[in-house]
């Protein structure tokens, strides 16, 4: 009997990707004019891509490789050889391989864990699944192809530390005040009116129950009104007249996905803390040679000399004066190293400002990227733009407010805020090197360009799907979470952790012991500690992204959006 050939499923068949797209009209090394290509509607048959090489995945990833074929390609499973690739079983998410792997995996996360243990339950038919895989390869190329309109040097290093610098300073003056310790529930409410959002209004009270259950329905009616606003500009015409599939596809994105993330343990206190921490791990790690001195040296002891049975070689001839020697060694060695250290910093800048000054002008890529003309952006007005210096972006005054720097050091801030001003805005041209285009601004915007580019996408979704779902699945349930005991623990932990990046030399300059400067960086801490505090953060940064992507919805509403597309509901 004669084994029938096997295939690819027909219905998430991809096709060839585009070039890459992701790239802004500032972070970026050259301009693409391709975009990617438009889904198809539902009734039309795609063609199948041609072979195309694939990398290989690493070791770590052949797991998330079989659970994607598992759940997604189950007509695949019993394959013994795995004849085609993820790439050519499933439609492109974006121009990358691995940032297709990465969010494959996500999406499978979601789809066995929050929706089959539902729609299992109903029928067996895998029609629904692959029309939301289809449906979000869709709307993921149509954002990837418009991430090209967006600054995103702006977006990230100006706008979104601006939402965090609102958020320490309203937590900062709604616990300050003296009465609002002794009122219940005050530090909240001044903080909501400093700093207000309508899915997290009213502010819940314990004492009134229908206070917790009007916010939580204002919240849960935010997120469906997000996505359904987002889908209306980015789904097909065809997939938005279906009425069901629309408000399946709006109750697992804005529930199943934003519910469980950020209106789920994202937004806790601990959970952040934990994060922090991690992500000090991870730096110091790659700070740290691989290997030591001590590893690559070679004993030359004899056996007797290893095991104590006769002195080492020298102990006896070894001066009185040993103790003196070593101590001037040490400050010879230290100075050249720090001498050596001033060096390489000295040449890294001068050949950064070498190169950054023989680079166009910063302003060419906004204007370059805004003559580009891209299919998802056509009805796209987007307004005049005008450059800001980076010097004034908001990330540095972020930084002087995390730092406290106007209350422990306001004659550092003042100076540094005098120094920013006269760069930007001095009278005198010579001076005013941090303007837009001059030499101190297209410095940091190759810094930029250089450590900023699509090759960290794939590590940082890596560790967001790890951090939602370890081990590629729902975190443990709500008894396992850590009590107050153990949050404070963390908490400490966290500011032992920062404060291990604290040189020994800055602590004794200060005159604080280190045990004064972990207190310290716990009472900063305590900023994220409240989850109903970080969700109004939470929510501002999801909706500035939204509506930078699809400037649409800042200008209409849903239904006008609708019938804008011709569907009237």
């Amino acid at each position: 009997m004669t084994q029938p050939l096997l295939r690819p499923p027909t219905t998430l068949q991809p096709r060839p990707k585009a070039n890459p797209t992701f790239s802004s009209s500032s972070i970026s090394s050259q301009v693409i004019v391709e975009t990617p290509q438009q889904s198809r509607p539902p009734s039309e048959t795609r063609q199948s891509a041609s072979p195309r090489p694939s990398s290989t995945p690493l070791p770590s990833d052949k797991i998330n490789v079989a659970l994607i074929r598992k759940v997604l390609c189950p007509q695949q499973t019993n394959i013994a050889n795995d004849t085609w690739p993820i790439d050519e079983l499933l439609p492109p998410l974006s121009s990358s391989n691995e940032v297709d792997l990465q969010l494959y995996t996500i999406i499978v996360i979601v789809v066995q864990v929050l929706v089959y243990s539902w729609y299992g339950q109903i029928t067996s038919d895998e029609a629904f699944v692959e029309e939301v895989v289809r449906i979000l390869a869709h709307c993921t190329r149509a954002v990837e192809g418009r991430l090209r309109k967006i600054d995103l040097e702006s977006l990230l290093l100006d706008e979104i530390p601006g939402l965090v610098e609102s958020h320490i300073l309203a937590y900062r003056i709604s616990h300050g005040s003296a009465w609002t310790s002794d009122l219940p529930n005050a530090s909240r409410a001044v903080y909501h009116e400093l700093n207000p959002h309508p899915a997290m209004s009213p502010v819940p009270d314990p004492s009134y129950e229908t206070s917790i259950t009007q916010q939580m329905k204002n919240e849960v009616d935010y997120r469906q009104l997000l996505v359904q606003a987002a889908l209306a500009v980015l789904l097909p015409t065809e997939d938005l007249e279906n009425v069901c599939l629309r408000t399946l596809v709006a109750d697992v994105i804005a529930e199943s996905i934003l519910g469980k993330s950020i209106g789920g343990r994202v937004c806790e206190g601990w959970f952040v803390w934990t994060s922090i921490t991690k992500l000090v791990e991870q730096v110091k790690a790659l700070s740290k040679p691989r290997t030591t001195g001590k590893e690559i040296e070679v004993d030359t002891r004899s056996r007797l000399e290893k095991f104590g049975l006769l002195s080492e070689r020298g102990d006896d001839m070894r001066p009185a004066n040993d103790g003196r020697r070593s101590t001037f060694a040490e400050i010879f060695w230290r100075g050249l190293q720090y001498g050596y250290l001033t060096v390489i910093g000295i040449q890294f800048v001068l050949v950064g400002l070498f190169t950054a000054s023989s680079e166009p002008p910063r302003s060419s890529w906004s204007k370059k990227a805004a003559s580009v003309e891209a299919p998802v952006a056509q009805a796209i007005v987007a307004p005049a733009v005008t450059l800001r210096p980076l010097l004034d972006f908001k990330i540095f005054s972020l930084l002087s407010t995390i730092l406290d720097l106007s209350f422990r050091m306001p004659w550092l801030s003042g100076s540094l805020a005098l120094m920013q001003h006269h760069l930007v805005q001095s009278p005198l041209s010579l001076l005013r090197v941090g303007a837009v285009d001059r030499i101190l601004d297209q410095y940091l915007h190759h810094l930029l360009v250089t450590h900023l580019n699509p090759s960290i996408i794939p590590p940082v979704l890596s560790t967001i799907r790890t951090t939602l779902f370890p081990r590629n699945a729902l975190p443990p349930p709500a008894p396992d979470l850590p009590g107050p005991e153990q949050q404070i623990e963390i908490r400490r932990h966290c500011a032992e952790t920062l404060c291990s990046l604290i040189p020994a030399i800055l602590s004794r300059a200060a005159g604080l012991s280190r045990q004064q400067i972990v207190r310290e960086v716990e009472e900063e801490l305590d900023v994220w500690g409240d989850a109903y505090l970080n969700k109004h953060l939470a929510y501002q940064i999801l909706e500035l992204v939204i509506v930078r992507v699809l400037p649409e919805l800042g200008e209409k509403g849903v239904k006008e959006l609708m019938e804008a597309r011709g569907v009237y509901t």
